[in-house]
């Protein structure tokens, strides 16, 4: 069984997080950088399926800048077995047509079963990506997944919902989204550690995807304008002298918001 795992290095929800004002993007050394949490759980989710499954295997791909390496490495030190890494200049603030068309391309040099893939990162939140890419490559997409199985050659599944619980199957080769409901990823033991610095580890470019990232054919979102939040004004306080419902009546009419 090939079992590719999505990916993300994200700024730690525990530091200092802003946007850069110049370009409105994730000020990324305002914080340290980690693997983002729902995707530990989708390495965890593939290492369960491929401990059930003889000879399988477990790859990372990401696309992330070029210091995220130590970061991809953490799923690497949890058992997975080789990671990919998509770095290119042009991919800075790219949007979420731009990131699955790269991966898509990324994913097409690859034989795989299944891909898993957090249902949305902590830092963008988009929640789109899998759906995207499974348009992209054509495949059954199980999304929103509580859990998830092999089962006679296909992956046998369950979402919650508010308004029940879905019984999902879907033949290989196939993408899923797994969310918190998955268990937490694993703790890399040191031997983990050690190992994954020998792991295969490969670096691909644009040129080495053929995407042109300034090929606008397929729509993309353009950041044309940021702005600095304006200071908050102080409020009005009023004081019942007897004359506060009269004040408070004066307030919004002046303010149109009556």
């Amino acid at each position: 069984m090939r079992i590719v795992v999505l990916v993300k290095s994200v700024p730690d929800t525990n530091g200092d997080r802003k946007l850069e004002l110049e370009t409105g993007l994730t000020d990324r050394a305002a914080s340290d950088a980690v693997l983002d949490e729902i995707s530990e759980r989708a390495v965890e989710a593939a290492l369960t399926l491929a401990a059930k499954e003889p000879e399988s295997t477990v790859e990372l791909l990401s696309m992330a800048q070029e210091e995220a390496q130590t970061v991809i490495r953490r799923g690497l030190a949890m058992g997975a077995d080789t990671a990919t890494q998509i770095v290119d200049p042009a991919l800075r603030g790219a949007d979420t047509n731009l990131t699955a068309e790269v991966l898509a391309a990324a994913l097409k040099r690859k034989e795989f079963d299944v891909i898993i893939a957090g249902n949305q990162s902590t830092d963008g939140s988009g929640g789109v990506i899998p759906s995207m890419l499974a348009e992209l490559l054509d495949l059954p997409a199980l999304t929103e997944l509580t859990t998830v199985d092999f089962e006679s050659g296909a992956l046998k599944a369950t979402r919650a919902t508010e308004s029940g619980t879905y019984e999902l199957r879907a033949d290989l080769p196939a993408i899923i989204s797994v969310t918190e409901s998955f268990p937490d990823g694993r703790f890399p033991n040191f031997k983990g550690i050690m190992a994954a610095k020998k792991k295969p580890f490969e670096v691909l470019s644009l040129a080495d995807l053929g995407v042109n990232a300034e090929d606008f054919s397929v729509p993309h979102v353009i950041m044309t304008a940021v702005s600095e939040r304006p200071p908050r004004e102080a409020g009005v306080k009023i004081v019942d002298e007897g004359d506060a419902a009269a004040q408070l009546a004066d307030f919004l009419v002046k303010n149109r918001l009556a």
